[in-house]
């Protein structure tokens, strides 16, 4: 009994150190977004330049996140991530040396978002494998929430104080924070290797569930990125909200999206299925609501805030689900779902702009739903057992 207690805080603790980490990665990958202005000004760069620095992040991460966990696959957790955390950590500090090139500046990015590929491809085996089996979905969520209070705090704190200090102050902040994850990751991960760990393999092994979960991340997010790409100009050509009041509506997509994680982050091991086909119902629902009814204002706010308490727990169940179905490694499994995931993003934002001057804002809105709609479809079809097991049927 006095063992258990020792492993259990240690658990705790590491868990808390990678929920840390995933903030600092997301909020390190949209933090130039609040303050492209400012960073286009001081490098002087236009402004289409300057949003390379986020594009350009999120598809490095896309292309990179399957090729580094192949590469990796065998390194010790503790190591690699050790080593990740002190890129993430290097990098950030990179705007605070004194004068830096855009150049410099963006090759910063792309090691970072190459750091992110592998952290998000290794971070959930390694964190369930600190607890037993039955409670992988809890830990998940806790990554998620973690990940999430990116959007909540860490961006607009950010941003603000990107405002009041220079744009590099909140890059070196977010540096220290990956000190501290890093200082508990090389303290208390255990060196074992990975392969040794039950979460190395899928508990329930299933290419057919895994290459639907796969697609469902790429047709959800394409959808989602479709419209909310674009959301400010919907809230204010079509919603009619004034630029002051833009801001509040997306920090209440913001809260949404940390609650909607939050609870449905203990749901992932009783209902698997349901955690992930629900928010996409909902996404959908979403969509095609703002589509059809975003011009009121109240009815605007709600249907966003549905969306943003589904976006996020649908990423979420889908790497639930790849941890349970992967047919292989579960961190090549998970590497694959988030190059999915940020193809989508990058899918999502090229298929919008090119439909603003078909359909307008709003068309970006329905075309979204639609591709999630989708996804849903795909997700509740019936699966075909093999004639084997069929004819076997129950003993």
């Amino acid at each position: 009994m006095g063992s258990g207690r020792p492993a259990a805080w240690r658990g705790g603790a590491l868990v808390a150190a990678l929920m840390l980490a995933a903030f600092t990665f997301n909020s390190v990958e949209n933090l130039p977004v609040g303050l492209l202005s400012l960073i286009a000004a001081d490098l002087r760069v236009s402004l289409a330049a300057a949003g390379l620095l986020v594009t350009g992040y999120g598809l490095t991460v896309a292309a990179a996140s399957l090729p580094v966990a192949h590469l990796t696959r065998s390194v010790p957790r503790r190591y690699l991530l050790a080593g990740l955390l002190g890129l993430l950590a290097a990098a950030s500090w990179v705007p605070a040396l004194g004068t830096v090139s855009y150049g410099v500046l963006l090759a910063a990015r792309t090691a970072t978002a190459l750091a992110q590929a592998l952290f998000w491809a290794v971070t959930g085996p390694v964190a369930v494998g600190l607890f037993p089996p039955e409670r992988r979905g809890r830990v998940i969520g806790l990554l998620s929430v973690g990940g999430s209070l990116a959007t909540v705090l860490g961006v607009p704190a950010g941003t603000w104080l990107g405002g009041h200090r220079g744009w590099p102050a909140p890059f070196a902040v977010l540096g220290c924070l990956a000190l501290v994850s890093l200082a508990v990751v090389a303290v208390l991960l255990p060196t074992s290797r990975p392969e040794e760990s039950h979460a190395a393999y899928g508990a329930a092994p299933d290419r057919r569930r895994f290459l639907t979960v796969l697609a469902t991340t790429a047709l959800s997010v394409t959808g989602a990125f479709t419209g909310f790409t674009y959301v400010v100009a919907f809230l204010n050509d079509v919603s009619g909200f004034g630029a002051g009041a833009v801001s509040g509506v997306l920090f209440a997509f913001g809260v949404a999206g940390l609650a909607g994680v939050s609870a449905a982050g203990p749901l992932l091991d009783r209902f698997p299925r349901a955690t992930l086909s629900v928010p996409v119902a909902a996404q959908a629902a979403a969509l095609l609501g703002l589509y059809a009814g975003g011009s009121g204002r109240a009815a605007a706010v709600a249907l966003l805030m549905l969306l943003g308490a589904s976006v996020g727990p649908v990423f979420m169940a889908t790497q639930s689900q790849v941890l349970r179905v992967a047919p292989g490694r579960t961190e090549t499994a998970l590497a694959a779902n988030s190059a999915a995931f940020n193809v989508g993003v990058a899918a999502g934002a090229l298929l919008g702009g090119g439909l603003l001057s078909v359909g307008g804002v709003r068309g970006t809105f329905l075309a979204g739903g639609l591709l999630t709609a989708a996804a849903l479809t795909l997700l509740v079809r019936p699966e075909r057992r093999p004639a084997a097991c069929a004819a076997d049927g129950p003993r």
